[in-house]
């Protein structure tokens, strides 16, 4: 008797674990507990830490430093980055100038290639991340 008690609880513990992880799909199916969220650019779930492009925050406030991630589309004309200070998750911005650029603005933002690797992004023209 005891031995059916203990297993069924441990079979509980496990089935209300395994509700838990993974039950927090977004609208489009990407697990935010296993890190993943959703880019337009894309249309998949992505892990922003696995990008290859990793920007860093230029003057933190607090503590603490945030990064943004910048995935591009396949032919360069959009650049998704992801803001921590955003509700809607990521922001597209769109190529600007001749086809060679390599600019892309929406609004306040702006990506400018930096360097001979790198990329800055820039808020009302003062770099935020890079």
């Amino acid at each position: 008797m005891k031995k059916t008690i203990l297993l069924s609880a441990m079979f509980l513990g496990t089935l209300t674990f395994a509700q838990k992880v993974g039950g927090d799909r977004d609208s489009h199916g990407c697990i935010g507990s296993a890190g993943y969220t959703y880019s337009q650019v894309k249309k998949d779930c992505v892990r922003l830490f696995e990008q290859k492009i990793k920007l860093n925050e230029v003057k933190p406030k607090g503590s603490s430093t945030s990064m943004t991630a910048v995935i591009f589309s396949k032919d360069m004309n959009q650049a998704e980055i992801f803001l921590p200070d955003t509700n809607s998750g990521s922001l597209i911005l769109t190529k600007f100038g001749r086809s060679t650029s390599k600019t892309w603005k929406n609004g306040k933002y702006t990506l400018v290639h930096y360097k001979k690797t790198g990329y800055q992004l820039k808020k009302d023209n003062v770099v935020i991340y890079q």
